[in-house]
């Protein structure tokens, strides 16, 4: 084992040297370039000016998707390190000045007018030796070899920019022949994107263009178009417009007039209307009638197919629908329509509309088209194509698990059968069917300490669930309420069932049956609410002879595995949001909350004996910034489960390490508790662990490596911090018990590295982690020896624990 280690530590440290020094080398491979001729070998970008550091670096960015195609090195990355560029362009300082002008127009739209460009460049002669070639002349036969060394002539072209003075908006106004548009445009002008003393950008008068005729088109100007509205941008200063005479005073006047335009930079920016002699375009529209076709197949021109003469359709109030088999029934397509006839024509109100018809799932594709009837009415034509009613899915399910109970080498086969109706009674109701059956098989019985069996676990579970879309709740007359409503986005009613029985061969069967009604809703911002305000779970645990035997050595967990059930509600928000400075960060905000026997728990209990008497508390963040390929993801979570005095949760509902998804240097459930060595040491064979309170922080740093074909193969970096840990204080001295000054101590870190692999369909991952800082280690304060590096240690009891893991997984990890 000592040899195997020492082999080991080698191979990691020449990976390591290789890998340091093509960083600092910044190895970069030349293919195909032109012989005997300078091409582009690099780019550089220097920017100068008072800039900060954001507008610096997003400068950066988007300047250079200016260089010109000839003009530019298209380097690859590979192996997150090495670059390989491939038919580089000759180089011709012809074409510095089409990059100059493309970057100059960029500079202007960004309203930098007086930016200056400096290009420079230089060119390196390189010897550069192939070993390729030494060893293709080694197998040779002919007596004429092939030249080792080639010289190449590599160009690095800069372009150093001063950004100069920055434009300023001086004032705006808004200037509109029609007094009501500008009304509606004065009204709302706080949330302009042109405010006094900010930096001028094309960009900026666009949005704002934009806006408003979003603005327009919210309250019934239909026909109004963004062609309709332009902006005046005013640069001269009034005080230099004085006519004179004398050329000579002319002239200074002219001098003056851009001295000072350059030196304050003051613009004056005014939005306007055009002159349009089309009165249609002043007219303020009304809803009229609303057609739906929600037996649309796609084949016939929307226009042709509003003349057709259907066999079926059925008229309420301003609702038709026109069919030829009769699908759909009409009140899922009322409910989810935020039109009314006779109210002002709204876009984000249509668009609300067709987003959720689309996202039922009853639907694949939702289409609409306008047409304007009499003087001021819309009519809305709805084209909606159905997708698949039915459909069947079967899958394969495979796991590998060395740190179950009993110790044992288990591989785990499951079968799953999944039944789906996107269309149940005619009204758009999702009907689910799930059915589950699978064993874990002992592969290395002689390993097993506890259990000789070759089955050790046998599983199924059956689900079934109705997703409504729609609040069902006997609140109906309630205006208010109703009101309330009809503002959310996405609402679903989740009706949900299944039954589930474990034998875990020689300790314990498990049976449960589990029900709950809960409603799914979204709103305003990326807000995203699920509501659960009933959840019955009912749970019967069978403790056999190898349980028994572990609660005579560890009597803690006979709190764990006892009989009980689970009454109460739950509540979970979560919300997604882009960075306000950035748009290449994202963020990820989750709060969550479940009771059992408090609250409206505490009415269910008295129905339902045995119930578990609890509060679970949960909050996750992430945070993605995605750079030009690479990206940077972390992730922090937090959970705890407060049970009552003496007790800790039951073990369905406590949290766990360890995996391919969480602390990866850890096997599955193979962390914790805090720094206790019990289940290191323990002669039972029990190593699972569980706790009521967890804490877990991972960062990844993510990078492409290379592509072949349609699968693109990228690698990370990462860390992982976590652990788990017990409330209460535990009796037993097992040192699992969550303190706050023992916080550091208990925390365990993992570092690592791996590869992705993207089929775009999934990704499969192959992840290596090492434990930097365990816990349960007795030297070091629990951290790493470099001087005495180990990959595996003996713990007190003479068992081998290995510090690092091999992890398998789908999809990322967070």
């Amino acid at each position: 084992m000592h040899f195997k280690s020492k082999i080991w530590s080698c191979v990691v440290l020449w990976c390591f040297f290789l890998f340091t020094t093509a960083l600092f080398c910044g190895c970069s491979t030349v293919k195909n370039f032109p012989a005997n001729k300078p091409f582009v070998f690099d780019n550089k970008l220097i920017i100068e000016g008072k800039l900060t550091k954001e507008a610096h670096k997003k400068l950066l960015f988007e300047l250079d998707n200016y260089w010109a195609d000839s003009l530019k090195a298209r380097k690859i990355q590979q192996f997150g390190f090495l670059y390989k560029l491939k038919n580089p362009p000759v180089f011709d300082t012809l074409n510095i000045g089409t990059t100059k002008s493309f970057m100059n127009a960029f500079l202007n739209a960004q309203g930098f007018y007086y930016a200056n460009i400096k290009p420079w460049y230089k060119i390196d002669t390189v010897l550069v030796s192939s070993p390729l070639t030494k060893m293709r002349n080694v197998f040779r036969q002919s007596s004429k070899k092939l030249p080792v060394k080639h010289t190449e002539y590599r160009t690095t072209i800069a372009m150093k920019i001063d950004v100069g003075k920055t434009i300023t908006i001086d004032t705006v106004t808004y200037a509109f022949s029609d007094t009501v548009l500008l009304h509606l445009a004065m009204s709302q002008q706080q949330y302009s994107y042109l405010k006094k003393g900010n930096n001028y950008s094309k960009q900026l008068i666009s949005s704002e263009l934009d806006r408003l005729i979003n603005i327009f088109h919210q309250n019934g100007y239909y026909r109004l178009q963004r062609e309709d509205l332009y902006a005046l941008i005013d640069t001269l200063d009034k005080q230099f417009l004085t006519f004179s005479t004398d050329p000579i005073k002319q002239l200074q006047l002219i001098a003056q007039a851009a001295k000072s335009r350059k030196e304050n930079a003051l613009w004056r920016i005014s939005i306007l209307q055009k002159a349009n002699n089309d009165s249609l375009k002043s007219i303020k529209y009304h809803i009229g009638n609303l057609y739906y076709y929600p037996e649309y197949n796609g084949l016939y021109n929307p226009d042709s197919l509003i003349r057709y003469r259907f066999p079926k359709s059925f008229v309420y109030k301003e609702m038709v629908m026109k069919y030829h088999e009769g699908k759909f029934y009409y009140k899922p397509l009322r409910e989810h329509t935020y039109l009314r006839r006779g109210n002002v024509y709204n876009e984000e109100s249509l668009y609300k509309t067709v987003n959720t018809l689309s996202r039922i799932g009853s639907w694949s594709n939702v289409d609409f088209l306008l047409k304007p009837r009499n003087k001021d009415s819309l009519d809305i034509h709805f084209f909606m194509t159905p997708a698949s009613k039915q459909s069947y899915t079967v899958s394969l399910e495979g796991s590998r698990n060395t740190g179950d109970i009993g110790s044992g080498n288990l591989l785990g086969i499951a079968t799953n059968l999944a039944y789906n109706n996107r269309n149940k009674w005619k009204r758009t109701v999702q009907s689910l069917t799930n059915a589950r059956l699978g064993t874990e098989l002992n592969l290395d019985q002689q390993q097993s300490t506890t259990s000789n069996s070759f089955l050790q676990t046998i599983q199924a579970s059956l689900g079934h669930s109705y997703n409504i879309p729609r609040l069902i709740h006997p609140f109906a007359n309630w205006r208010t309420l109703n009101r309330f409503i009809n503002r959310l986005n996405d609402k679903r009613t989740v009706i949900a069932t299944s039954a589930a029985y474990t034998d875990r061969r020689t300790y314990y069967k498990l049976a449960s049956l589990v029900t709950s009604w809960s409603y799914e809703f979204s709103s305003k911002g990326n807000h995203a609410f699920s509501i659960k305000p009933l959840n019955v779970e009912l749970y019967r645990v069978d403790t056999l002879e190898g349980l028994i035997n572990l609660f005579v050595e560890n009597p803690f967990l006979r709190n764990a595995f006892r009989n009980g059930n689970v009454a109460g509600s739950s509540l979970n928000w979560s919300k997604t949001f882009n960075g306000a400075k950035n748009s290449n960060t994202s963020h990820m905000l989750r709060l969550g909350a479940e009771e059992s026997g408090r609250f409206l728990g505490w009415f269910y209990s008295k129905a339902i004996n045995k119930t578990f008497d609890y509060i679970k508390l949960e909050a996750e963040y992430r945070f993605v910034k995605k750079y030009k390929k690479d990206e940077l993801a972390t992730r922090l979570f937090m959970g705890a489960g407060l049970p009552k005095k003496g007790q800790t949760l039951p073990v369905f509902k406590q949290y766990f390490l360890g995996g391919p998804n969480s602390m990866r240097a850890w096997g599955l459930r193979q962390l914790g508790l805090g720094s206790s060595k019990y289940s290191d040491t323990s002669t039972s064979g029990y190593t699972d662990r569980f706790g009521d309170f967890m804490i877990e922080t991972n960062i990844e740093y993510r990078f492409p490596i290379a592509s072949f074909s349609a699968v693109k193969v990228g690698s990370a970096v990462y860390a992982d911090i976590g652990n788990v840990w017990n409330i209460h204080d535990d009796p037993y001295n097992l040192q699992g018990s969550f303190v706050l000054r023992n916080l550091t101590k208990d925390l365990a870190i993992g570092i690592g590295t791996g590869l992705r692999f993207d089929f775009s369909y999934f990704l499969f991952r192959l992840d290596f982690a090492y434990k930097l800082k365990d816990p349960a280690r007795t030297y070091n304060n629990g951290w790493m020896r470099i001087k005495h590096f180990d990959w595996t240690e003996k713990r007190e009891n003479g068992v081998s624990v290995k510090n690092y893991a091999f992890q398998f997984g789908i999809g990322l990890p967070f």
